[in-house]
């Protein structure tokens, strides 16, 4: 028996060190790899850029130095960052060894302001004189949208061009809720205020439906202009040919609607290619990727004089492993603030809003920076509803023409599950001491009483973000209210009703409050701080895992399964928009 105890004791022990072992070991690879990942890249002389249009654009990227090397599975999942594609762009113009750039159009999801971003950003690149060419079997319309600036358009014999217009699809929940016995109890202010929409109706209001026709045909005149403008059309032929349904026809006809230039297979652009940098058919191009890219060396030079950018992007304290912490970044702006060598700061604010109290948190801390250096905000993909909120102290507003904006309007949101407690036989009772005590309850439906009460709240939370909006825009709290009540508006259209000041990207607004703060030298440094990628797989490895292999496994289903999750986790009174819209 002692023999026994003995074997399984130095069994035990030896596992144990083992998985030490093993764990130290990991720790050093991941290390290792994280390391080489952020390594300064050498660029080879007659070197082209090879920029990849597959995967999701997001505004901000994440190190993951383990991208590369999980092959089928990373392409489903694939999350290229807004910031690291704009560097590398700009890096790419002003190295002598980069002849040009390669476009490998593919599936590329993403919302149109980034999009834009990166279309602007390819149009400055030619201003070097470098060329710019796109190939690629199957374009999506985003990526078609931003390789319509290249030079040259290529397209496979077999390939098509997604051009097809826009279309907004939302999912509703009404019916589900109906079946379960779950009322959704909703108070609010605004007309046109739809978040709410798909847990109280099973289609568009005829407000939503107003708006919605509004924005996307606004998105879509900016979409329309810019490619004309690159590929000499008229926004007449552009729409007849999205409404022919080009996608499915023969790519000749692609080449007829001068919508590409020239079909040709893989060999053959890169043949191209080598022809017009001057090397010989036989020998290999010098590609160099995204990673390598933003890798090389800048020659920027140094200053003491800083301009902040700082990063809000997600839901405003609406949980997920991707939104915004209130108490996180204003403990950032804060810090921003305090730093004596930071001369000007951009609000780079991409979130479709949130909890009213954590707006209000961020909005004061704004506000703060505003009376000690300037404050310019530069808008992303959306920036609504409690996005918009926190905007309006700064001193300047500047939107892309297809960011969406303004959603000026409040919501609360209380289940009553009594219909579905009944149907499973569960009961309740309750003892309290005073009337409100069990309020807001889920068990029971709002009284009257409580309904006023609620109304009541949420009438003030919004007459507070009123108040914010007339004063940071310097207009009139009657003059607000009537570009309010919860409408979302285009960048184009919030310049025209004064809630936006200039249209432009993120180089726009730092060269704008660059002559502001009378900087001829300086830095733009990045706020917050990015945690390594080690950092994250030490404190989050559970949470980023169950959410990737939801992505890889749902696809474009994925934000409904977020959308409900999120609204499961929803405290106090919301200032958000219906932002799991679907554009096509």
């Amino acid at each position: 028996m002692k023999s026994f105890l003995k074997i399984v004791l130095a069994t035990f022990v030896a596992i144990i060190l083992a998985t030490i072992f093993f764990f130290f070991i990991s720790l050093g690879i991941i290390g290792g790899i994280a390391a080489s990942s952020s390594e300064e890249t050498t660029i080879k002389p007659n070197s082209v850029f090879a920029l990849d249009l597959s995967g999701q654009i997001i505004e901000r990227s994440e190190d993951n130095p383990f991208a590369s090397l999980l092959g089928e599975y990373s392409d489903q999942v694939q999350e290229i960052g807004l910031n690291d594609l704009l560097s590398a762009i700009h890096k790419a113009k002003n190295n002598d060894n980069i002849k040009g750039i390669y476009i490998e159009a593919g599936a590329l999801s993403a919302s149109p302001a980034s999009i834009r971003e990166v279309r602007q950003a390819l149009i400055d690149f030619k201003k070097s004189g470098k060329f710019i060419y796109s190939y690629g079997s199957t374009y999506s319309q985003g990526a078609y949208y931003i390789a319509s600036a290249a030079d040259k358009v290529f397209l496979s014999p077999q390939g098509m061009v997604n051009w097809h217009g826009v279309a907004v699809q939302e999912a509703f929940y009404k019916g589900t809720l109906d079946k379960l016995g779950v009322e959704m109890q909703v108070i609010r202010v605004g007309t046109y205020k739809s978040a709410v929409e798909p847990y109280i109706t099973t289609k568009m209001s005829d407000a939503n439906r107003e708006q919605i026709t509004a924005f996307t045909g606004s998105i879509w005149k900016t979409t329309v202009n810019d490619v004309a403008a690159s590929r000499k059309l008229t926004a007449e032929q552009l729409n007849q040919l999205a409404d022919q349904g080009i996608a499915f026809k023969p790519a000749e006809e692609s080449v007829k609607g001068h919508l590409v230039d020239s079909l040709l297979y893989d060999d053959g652009i890169q043949n191209y290619i080598k022809k017009k940098i001057g090397i010989k058919e036989n020998d290999d191009l010098s590609l160099v990727k995204l990673e390598a890219m933003k890798n090389a060396a800048s020659e920027e030079k140094i200053s003491e004089n800083k301009i902040a950018v700082v990063y809000a992007y997600g839901g405003i304290d609406t949980g997920g492993s991707d939104g915004i912490s209130s108490k996180e970044l204003v403990k950032t702006l804060a810090k921003v603030r305090k730093d004596d060598k930071i001369k000007a700061v951009i609000f780079r604010v991409n979130s479709p809003g949130g909890s009213a109290l954590g707006s209000e948190l961020i909005w004061r801390e704004v506000s703060l920076i505003k009376g000690k250096k300037p404050i310019y905000v530069s808008m992303g993909d959306y920036a609504a509803s409690g996005g918009y909120y926190i905007s309006t102290p700064a001193d300047m507003i500047i939107a892309q023409p297809n960011t969406l904006t303004g959603s000026i309007g409040v919501f609360g949101l209380i289940p009553n599950v009594n219909g579905l407690t009944k149907k499973i036989g569960v009961s309740f009772d309750e003892v309290k001491t005073n009337k409100f005590s069990t309020l807001p309850s889920v068990q029971q439906g709002m009284s009257a009483e409580e309904k006023d009460l609620m109304q009541a709240y949420v009438n003030h939370t919004y007459e507070v973000f009123v108040d914010h909006c007339a004063k940071g825009r310097k207009m009139n709290p009657d003059a607000i209210k009537k570009i309010a009540e919860g409408r979302v508006w285009t960048g184009e259209q919030a310049k025209q009703i004064g809630l936006v000041d200039a249209l432009g990207n993120l180089d726009d607004a730092i060269s704008l409050i660059a002559k502001k703060a009378r900087l001829d030298k300086y830095n733009v440094v990045e706020y917050p701080k990015q945690k390594t990628f080690l950092e994250k797989f030490m404190s989050s490895l559970d949470a980023k895992v169950e959410e990737r292999v939801q992505k890889a496994q749902l696809g474009e289903y994925y934000p409904y399964l977020k959308q409900i999750r999120e609204v499961s986790s929803l405290q106090g009174i919301q200032a958000l928009m219906p932002f799991y819209l679907t554009v096509k």
